[in-house]
C-alpha cells in the first residue's frame, strides 16, 4: 500500500486510474442485518423484510438488501480494498457524492466485496478534495451492485 501526504496533489494524482484495484474481503449481508437496517430507518418494504412473500412474489426469489444498507457498508468495503493511504491530515470530512448508482440487487445471505480507484485530487481552500470510486458487488457477479463516486476533504 502506498502512503501519500494529503497535500501532495501531484503524487495523489499520479495514482489516479481508470482501473480499479483488487477486491477486498467479502462481507455477508444477512437477513438479520437487513431487518436491523429496516428498524433503524423505518423502511420495512416487503421486498426487504418479508421472506415468505419474497419467495412467492419477488423477481429476485427472496429478500434483497436496501440500497442504502449496501451504501452504509462503504467504510468496511473500501477499507478492505487494498490501495492508497492518505496521511498527514488532522481530519477527513465526507464531502458528498459525485455520483451514486444502484445497479444490481444484493440478495439476503449473499456476500459482497468492494474495490476502489482514485479518480482525482484537487486543492481546495479548506484542504485537498479527493474523489474516489467504489465498485461494490455480490461475489461472483459480473455487474456492480453499487457504483459510488465519493468525495472526501482532507484538512491539515
Amino acid at each position: 500500500m502506498d502512503t501519500i501526504r494529503f497535500d501532495d496533489i501531484d503524487a495523489l494524482n499520479a495514482h489516479a486510474s481508470e482501473e480499479f484495484g483488487e477486491f477486498g474481503d467479502a462481507i455477508e449481508v444477512t437477513q438479520e442485518m437487513i431487518n436491523g437496517f429496516a428498524d433503524l430507518t423505518g423502511d420495512h418494504q416487503w421486498i426487504h423484510v418479508d421472506v415468505e412473500r419474497c419467495q412467492r412474489e419477488s423477481p429476485f426469489g427472496g429478500p434483497i438488501a436496501h440500497g442504502f444498507l449496501t451504501l452504509s457498508l462503504v467504510p468496511r468495503l473500501a477499507g478492505a480494498s487494498k490501495g492508497l493511504r492518505v496521511t498527514g491530515h488532522t481530519n477527513a470530512v465526507n464531502y458528498g457524492a459525485e455520483s451514486l448508482r444502484f445497479l444490481a440487487p444484493v440478495p439476503a445471505g449473499s456476500k459482497i466485496h468492494g474495490r476502489t480507484r482514485l479518480v482525482r485530487a484537487e486543492a481546495k481552500s479548506g484542504g485537498t478534495l479527493v474523489t474516489s470510486e467504489l465498485d461494490a458487488r455480490v461475489v461472483g457477479a459480473e455487474k456492480p451492485a453499487v457504483l459510488y463516486r465519493m468525495q472526501v476533504l482532507y484538512r491539515g
